[in-house]
This record gives C-alpha cells, sequence and structure tokens, in this order.
C-alpha cells in the first residue's frame, strides 16, 4: 500500500514554569487543522505521540506526564484591548481524546513570550529594553492574563537568575497576573458553585469527605490529606504507584465535578480529565522535596498535593496555584484553615518539588466573595525551534 510522506509544521518547544509543550502560531497549522474539530486533535494527538499503550511518547514530542503532554495554538488576538488568543490543548496519554475544557496555568508563561518572540505582538508595544506586558486572551476559558515579560535589545529575556521549584536550572522571571481567575460568568455561575465554602462531599467507596470546590484559575475540589490518610508531604512515587489511591482520588474528582455541576453523569469525566483537579491540603509540617532539599514547617504556610490528568503533579499546576492563592485569601475554606486561618494576601506552599509563592486579591461583594485578581512568578525558555514532522494520513 502507497503511504503519504511527512507533513512539516513550523512549531516550538517551550517550558514554561514547570511544563513544557509544543507551539503553534495558528497561521502555521493546515488548513485543516485552523479550526476546531478531529482534524486538529488528531494532529495534536500524533505530534505528542498519544494515545500510547506504552505509556512512554517514543513516538512523539510528549514525555508521558500531563506536565509535558500538551499543545498550544497562538494567533493575534481578536479581542478587543488584548494581544494574543491562546488556546491549549492537554493530550490524553493512553487515550484518544485531547481535552480542551481549562487553561495551563504554567505554560501562560511561554504563551506571552512566545507571542513576542513569534511577532504576534504590535511592535510598539515592545521596548528596547525593559518589560513587555503582553494582554493573553485565554480562549479556553475567556479570561484575561497578563504576562510582564522582560525584554533585552528587543528580544525576550530567557536567562536570569530566577529559580522555580521543580526546574531545574534558573532562568528570567515572568510575573504573570490572572485578571478575574474565578468563573462568575454571566450565568450568575460563582466562585464557590454549591454556594458552599465547605461541603459534606458523598464519595461512593469512601464515604463523607469534606471538601472545598472552587473554580478560580482552574475548577479544584480540595480536600484534607488526613481526612483520607494523608500527611501532605508525600511525593509522586507513593501515590503514583498505588493503584487503589488513584482509583479512589479519581472517585473524590467525579463526585466534586458532579456537585459542581461540570459533569452530569459519571462517565462524563472520562472525556473531561483535565478539569476539575483534585488536591489534597495540610497544616505546614518539615518534609523532603523530591530533589532532596529538606523543606522546614517555616518555610510555608500550608502543603498541597494536587493530581492532574490522573497522577499527582511533580511541582504544581499554575492554575491550581491559582485556585489555591484564592482559596487561601478566603476565610473558612479548607485552604485557608490549612494555612491558620485569617484574611491574607499572599500564600507560600509545599508541593512535592518545594515552595511556590502565590498571591491573590479577594474581597466580599453583597456577602459574596470575589477575586480581582492572582499574581504568580514563573519562567520560561525556549528549547527547540523549527518544524514537527508528522505522517500525512495522520490528520
Amino acid at each position: 500500500m502507497a503511504h503519504t510522506a511527512q507533513v512539516k509544521i513550523p512549531a516550538t518547544y517551550i517550558r514554561g514554569g514547570t511544563s513544557k509543550g509544543v507551539f503553534f502560531r495558528l497561521q502555521d497549522l493546515p488548513a485543516s487543522c485552523q479550526q476546531p474539530g478531529e482534524a486538529r486533535d488528531k494532529l495534536f494527538m500524533r505530534v505528542i505521540g498519544s494515545p500510547d499503550p506504552y505509556a512512554a511518547h517514543i513516538d512523539g514530542m510528549g514525555g508521558a506526564t500531563s506536565s509535558t503532554s500538551k499543545c498550544v495554538i497562538l494567533s493575534k488576538s481578536s479581542v478587543p484591548d488584548h494581544d494574543v488568543n491562546y488556546l491549549y490543548g492537554q493530550v490524553s496519554i493512553d487515550k484518544a481524546f485531547v481535552d480542551w475544557s481549562g487553561n495551563c496555568g504554567n505554560l501562560s508563561t511561554a504563551a506571552g513570550a512566545f507571542a513576542i518572540h513569534a511577532g504576534l505582538v504590535d511592535a510598539a508595544r515592545i521596548p528596547e529594553n525593559g518589560v513587555a506586558v503582553v494582554r493573553i486572551w485565554q480562549a479556553n476559558i475567556q479570561k484575561t492574563i497578563i504576562a510582564h515579560v522582560p525584554v533585552t535589545n528587543g528580544q525576550v529575556q530567557e536567562t536570569g537568575d530566577f529559580e522555580l521549584d521543580g526546574v531545574t536550572f534558573p532562568a528570567a522571571e515572568i510575573v504573570l497576573e490572572f485578571m478575574d481567575p474565578s468563573d462568575d460568568g454571566d450565568e450568575g455561575g460563582s466562585m464557590f458553585p454549591t454556594g458552599n465554602l465547605v461541603d459534606d462531599l458523598e464519595v461512593p467507596g469512601l464515604g463523607t469527605v469534606k471538601a472545598t470546590m472552587i473554580t478560580a484559575g482552574i475548577p479544584t475540589v480540595f480536600v484534607n490529606a488526613k481526612d483520607i490518610g494523608y500527611s501532605g508531604t508525600e511525593l509522586r512515587e507513593q501515590i503514583n504507584t498505588d493503584p487503589d489511591a488513584l482509583k479512589r482520588f479519581e472517585a473524590i474528582r467525579v463526585a466534586g465535578a458532579l456537585r459542581m455541576g461540570l459533569i452530569k453523569t459519571p462517565e462524563e469525566a472520562a472525556t473531561r480529565q483535565h478539569t476539575p483537579k483534585i488536591a489534597f491540603v495540610a497544616p505546614p509540617t518539615p518534609y523532603t522535596a523530591s530533589s532532596g532539599k529538606t523543606i522546614a514547617a517555616a518555610d510555608v504556610d500550608l502543603l498541597v498535593r494536587a493530581l492532574s490528568m490522573g497522577k499527582l503533579h511533580h511541582a504544581m499546576m499554575g492554575t491550581c496555584a491559582v485556585a489555591i492563592g484564592t482559596a487561601a485569601a478566603i476565610p473558612g475554606t479548607l485552604v485557608n484553615e490549612a494555612a491558620g486561618g485569617g484574611e491574607r494576601e499572599a500564600v507560600r506552599f509545599g508541593h512535592p518539588s518545594g515552595t511556590l509563592r502565590v498571591g491573590a486579591q479577594a474581597k466580599q461583594v453583597n456577602g459574596q466573595w470575589t477575586v480581582t485578581k492572582a499574581i504568580m512568578s514563573r519562567s520560561a525558555r525556549i528549547l527547540m525551534e523549527g518544524w514537527v514532522r508528522v505522517p500525512g494520513d495522520a490528520f
């Protein structure tokens, strides 16, 4: 039988925060993939190397973890007062689908840097030396993200001495502002979809668990570590090598998704792996991070461990960090209580790779909590640029 040739598609491989992904300009994609649909999904799965029953991504650009199984499309923004539209696809590792239901907070950093690098930002907005303010329209969730990207001699400054736990080498700091991060859309949606700061969540096979369910950054279900038999100091291997534990977390996630109204039947959760996230919190306790570094109780306000795409994340998803910062700013949530209670504008939390600081500005309006923005620092670096090649019959 005849086989089609490989197709070359301009692409850039970028680390953003503690994630990495394959970035495309919309105009560089094959015509059939320039709009949402099956062709685009098939292309991205083939680029990443999914679905892969070996869970290794040997025949693709992915790294067989949720943090490295990502594709991004950027284009000049169609939204007033924004520079670029940023669309993110979380590619499933073992199933044939791409999840478009949420954002990647880590790659939001890279979106700001890539927008400048790819010529998608008006030259008048880029200083010769200084900080470029890139106004990103996050197209998955219809939100604004502002990236403050350092520029030297008209180019993105990528090297620097900003250290991010979970990233091996230092780089230049990029400050991200997630504007109005809660999901209080036109349909009278609330940051707390159940109307409560804490709920009793009925989880099949587990019983009743206290949960804070919030939609800020990304829909997230928070539970107390001790309520599910953990200390909050766990590293990836302890959870990810325990199939029963992963099943329990998925049961909590599905129960939360149903209560939050994100899905109508438990079966739907299988095609919505990216959201909601599930995380567990604990008060400060000393532990050894995955790098071997000791994290003292005094170094953090609380401990958080979160799962992404069914596995414990090696550090922290950026969007989940927004949820953590937001929930921590609101007295009475499980996250706020783990951090010691009271009103706070920022928290430093411990995750498997170290610590991360995230700020959030919360206020009460007519008895409803609102958050105007969440802020955190990340970094981004282009790892490789050129073309990805994909068999022409793959999409």
